[in-house]
């Protein structure tokens, strides 16, 4: 089954072509990061109009890509929920056009599940049940995946999310937009315990997290030197902040695949790239002999191919869509 998914929830207009759910025959992602850096974060309205101009074409480069005509496509599978409003719309309203001229199925998409589907893509041997933990810009959650379309949350952040935490710090010091990476860099050969930066917890609900306390404590660290003249330990101080970020998702993530008693631990979205969480939920795994899955880096951020993969799933579930789908900026997981 060839399907071609899109994918525009962000920043990223992304498209794809993927076969029976686990073998890519395509994918292309045209960012603007370089137009919202100059803003230190995404501008919605930019965002959208950039998709409008984009998506068509990515859309047939994708499937020029793959060596397909259209006659060759069997479903079109799109990112409806969660997002900015306007991106997701563009996606959602070019799939159902993409659909109808077509004469294809219309499989709606959970952008975070397409994450967690990321992870079939590079471990073709994982199979549900497992949990997953969710980690961008957007998102930080800790997912019980009971199968490829039954997920549940079991616990998450209160407030921010632990890559919007990285992009408000990077963008404070002047290091970049998004901040996840070079975050990541600076913090290479620091010393993780010159700073002591809180790790919030929830009382009454362990497998929740909070990042608000963690922000504000290194914005005033920031500002506090930057005030005073004294120069702040960069490297130090990104490898300290990362470490608060680790130690308050390790732990967490380690105690949910316990309880549900699965073995199987799977990490998505793009702060699943960040190398200190990748080594400290190696090292956990590794010493409780619980299986790790990790995303290739290409696939941690934005992209159509995770769409494709879960749409697959959807669509063998019997998820398809009508002409009247909407957009939701926010969307509880379990629905789909």
């Amino acid at each position: 089954m060839n399907i071609l998914a899109i994918e525009s929830s962000c920043d990223d207009t992304a498209a794809a072509v993927v076969r029976d759910g686990r073998t890519v025959l395509s994918s292309r992602v045209s960012s603007q990061i370089e137009m919202h850096t100059v803003y230190g974060g995404v501008v919605p309205e930019i965002a959208s109009r950039k998709h409008v101009e984009a998506v068509s074409g990515l859309a047939d480069l994708a499937l020029a890509d793959a060596g397909l005509a259209k006659a060759d496509l069997d479903a079109v599978a799109v990112t409806y929920a969660p997002g900015l409003i306007g991106a997701v719309l563009v996606g959602v309203n070019f799939a159902k056009g993409a659909a109808r001229s077509l004469g294809l199925p219309l499989i709606p998409v959970h952008h975070v599940r397409g994450h967690i589907a990321a992870n079939y893509l590079t471990h073709p041997d994982l199979e549900p049940p497992f949990v997953c933990l969710c980690v961008s810009g957007g998102t930080t959650a800790i997912v019980d995946v009971r199968s490829y379309t039954e997920m549940s949350m079991l616990g998450g952040t209160r407030d921010d999310a632990a890559g919007e935490c990285f992009d408000k710090v990077a963008r404070v010091l002047g290091i970049g937009y998004p901040g996840g990476a070079p975050m990541d860099q600076l913090a290479q050969g620091g010393d993780d315990r010159k700073y002591e930066l809180p790790v919030a917890h929830v009382a009454g609900a362990e497998l929740d997290m909070s990042f608000s306390g963690l922000k504000t404590a290194s914005l005033n660290l920031i500002h506090n030197a930057q005030q005073k003249g004294e120069d702040l330990d960069l490297p130090a101080f990104a490898a300290s902040f990362g470490r608060a970020v680790s130690d308050s998702l390790v732990p967490r993530a380690m105690e949910a695949v316990r309880a549900r008693g699965y073995g199987r631990l799977a990490v998505a979205g793009g702060v699943a790239a960040n190398s200190r969480i990748r080594a400290d939920l190696t090292a956990a795994c590794a010493q409780a002999g619980i299986r790790l899955f990790l995303p290739e880096l290409k696939y941690c951020g934005d992209n159509a191919a995770m769409i494709g993969c879960q749409g697959y799933y959807e669509w063998k579930a019997g998820h398809t869509a009508g002409l009247d789908l909407n957009a939701y900026a926010t969307r509880d997981i379990s629905l789909g």
